[in-house]
C-alpha cells in the first residue's frame, strides 16, 4: 500500500515513522526535507534510515494521512490533488472537527474521511521526533460510516506496524469524544501555562476544564452527536490518566509564541455554539483571552 504522510511533525513523524519502519511504502510530503527519521519514544526508540521524503509528490497514492496543523489543511490538500486515485482516502489526524469538510471542499467528498489520533509528541528538529506520552492510537472511517476496503487496508498496515488502529462504528462520535478532551485541555493549558498535572490537581482550574467539557457536550448534542451518557466522566478520567508533565500542541505553540490551532479548537466551539444556539461562556472566555496573542503572531 502506497501511503503519503503530509507533514512530519509529532503526529506525522511518529505514525508515518512506525509505518515506514515496518516496511510499508511511505512517502513523507514536507516543506523541509530530512535524510533520517529518528523517533525517541516512551514506547521504544526507533530510526528510519533514508526515508522517502519529498516536497513535490508524484504518482498515485492508495491513502493519504493529513498530519499538518489544522489551518494548513486546505492548502496541503490542494498540494496532494494530483496524487489522488479515484478512491484514495485522505485521513485527517488534526485536532478539531472541521478538517473532513475542509478536505471535502477541496478534493471532493469521495476522498474525505474522518480521523483522529491520540499521542503526546513533538518535533525536536526536522527528522527528529519525541514521543513523550500517551498510548499511540489512530481512528478513522468513512464520513457515512460505510465499510471502505482501502481504509481497512490502512488499518491493517497500522496493525502490522504495531499501532493501535480502529475503524469505529461511528467516526463522528469518536471525533467528538476526542474533541471533548483536546479543546478544554488545550485551552486551560494555554491560559494557565502549566502542565496538566498542575491544573488538574487544583480545584479552581479543574472545575474550569470541567465546565468547558460540559459546554462542548451541549454543543455536540445540539448538532446531533450521539455521545455516551458518561462522556463527561470519561473525559475527566482521560485528563487524570495523562502523565503529569503532559502539555498539548496548542499550549506549546502559545507558550513558544507560535501560531496555534486556537481557531480550530476553541474558535470552532464558539462558532458551532453560535450556529446551534448554545451558550459556552467558559470556552468563549478562554478563546477571547488567547486571541490577541494569536493574532499578533500571525
Amino acid at each position: 500500500m502506497r501511503i503519503a504522510v503530509v507533514g512530519a511533525g509529532g503526529v506525522g513523524g511518529y505514525f508515518g515513522g512506525k509505518l515506514a519502519a515496518a516496511g510499508e511504502d511511505v512517502t513523507f510530503v514536507v516543506r523541509r526535507p530530512f535524510e533520517t527519521l529518528r523517533v525517541d519514544s516512551v514506547k521504544g526508540d526507533f530510526v528510519v534510515e533514508r526515508p522517502k521524503v519529498t516536497t513535490d509528490p508524484i504518482g498515485e497514492f492508495d491513502a493519504v494521512l493529513m498530519c499538518v496543523k489544522a489551518w494548513q489543511v486546505p492548502e496541503a490538500t490542494r498540494s496532494i490533488l494530483p496524487c489522488l486515485g479515484d478512491d484514495t482516502p485522505i485521513v485527517p489526524l488534526e485536532n478539531g472537527m472541521e478538517a473532513p469538510e475542509q478536505i471535502a471542499a477541496v478534493a471532493g467528498r469521495e476522498h474525505a474521511a474522518g480521523g483522529l489520533c491520540g499521542i503526546v509528541a513533538f518535533v525536536v528538529a526536522p527528522g527528529h521526533i519525541r514521543h513523550a506520552g500517551a498510548e499511540p492510537l489512530v481512528m478513522f472511517g468513512a464520513l457515512d460510516n460505510r465499510p471502505s476496503a482501502r481504509l481497512k487496508r490502512l488499518r491493517d498496515a497500522f496493525a502490522r506496524a504495531g499501532v493501535n488502529a480502529e475503524i469505529p462504528p461511528d467516526i463522528h462520535r469518536s471525533m467528538w469524544s476526542k474533541f471533548l478532551f483536546i479543546a478544554p485541555s488545550s485551552g486551560v493549558g494555554a491560559i494557565t501555562r502549566v502542565p496538566i498535572g498542575v491544573w488538574r490537581s487544583m480545584p479552581e482550574t479543574r472545575e474550569l476544564a470541567g465546565r468547558a467539557v460540559r459546554e462542548i457536550i451541549a454543543v455536540a448534542a445540539a448538532r446531533g452527536a450521539a455521545l455516551p451518557a458518561d462522556a463527561f466522566e470519561r473525559t475527566m478520567e482521560r485528563f487524570d490518566a495523562l502523565t503529569p508533565e503532559a502539555t498539548t500542541s496548542l499550549q506549546r505553540d502559545v507558550m513558544e509564541g507560535k501560531p496555534s490551532e486556537l481557531d480550530a479548537q476553541l474558535g470552532a466551539v464558539v462558532r458551532m455554539a453560535a450556529e446551534s444556539g448554545v451558550d459556552v461562556p467558559v470556552c468563549d472566555f478562554i478563546y477571547r483571552c488567547l486571541l490577541p496573542q494569536e493574532r499578533a503572531v500571525r
